[in-house]
């Protein structure tokens, strides 16, 4: 058992039970736990005290809008830029990601308990529209065009792998991480091989595969 597990805070029987009292913890099971008062020594048995919660604020961002929803969060566990998390909005339930923590009027930061936090800001994840930059078989860069790509968020785009999505067709060259994304060796990769879940994708680069894409030049 762990030293934050050994003694709890509950109301005893024998000296105080309309106020909460430090009692160790002597053993669980069950369900309950065996506990003796630190004050006057009463044994009794308690149900585990429930973790604490605290209701704050979280928007979310999806295709450009923002809707506004109540979460309970754990009071003392640590909510951090990245985190993922479901929320239950009036429109739907949806999957999202932490994009930045409110502790005050325009102060920021990383990290935060939820007691400290005043607004959570997400972005949805579960579907998401990807930018992506085509230049033409012929390598003129200049000559680019822009398309966006809805896809699940868990959809991997892959360098070197060719994409169909409706009309469009294209062969993937270059992927750019979102700020919000961890775990990647740079923000730009660009290694045959490389995959990268749309839901981290700020913008793929691309060789445009689409039949006459560019007869108009």
């Amino acid at each position: 058992m762990s030293d934050q597990a050994e003694r709890v805070a509950v109301a005893c029987p024998g000296c105080s039970p309309a106020e909460a009292t430090v009692h160790e913890v002597l053993s669980t099971g069950g369900g309950l736990f065996t506990v003796r008062c630190a004050e006057c020594g009463y044994v009794h048995k308690e149900e585990p005290p429930g973790e604490e919660t605290v209701d704050r604020t979280v928007v979310v961002s999806q295709e450009g809008e923002s809707t506004t929803a109540t979460l309970a969060m754990p009071a003392d566990e640590t909510v951090r830029v990245g985190d993922e998390f479901v929320v239950d909005t009036d429109e739907a339930i949806l999957g999202v990601r932490v994009t930045a923590i409110e502790v005050g009027p325009e102060e920021r930061v990383e990290s935060a308990t939820p007691r400290e936090v005043e607004t959570v800001w997400t972005r949805a994840i579960d579907n998401v529209t990807v930018d992506v930059t085509l230049h033409p078989k012929g390598g003129g860069h200049d000559e680019t065009r822009s398309v966006e790509v809805p896809v699940p968020g868990d959809h991997e785009f892959v360098v070197g792998q060719t994409e169909s999505y409706g009309d469009e067709s294209f062969t993937v060259e270059g992927i750019v991480v979102r700020d919000d994304a961890s775990g990647y060796p740079s923000r730009k990769l660009d290694r045959r091989g490389d995959a990268v879940p749309a839901k981290d994708v700020a913008r793929v680069y691309a060789r445009d595969e689409t039949s006459d894409a560019w007869s108009a030049w």
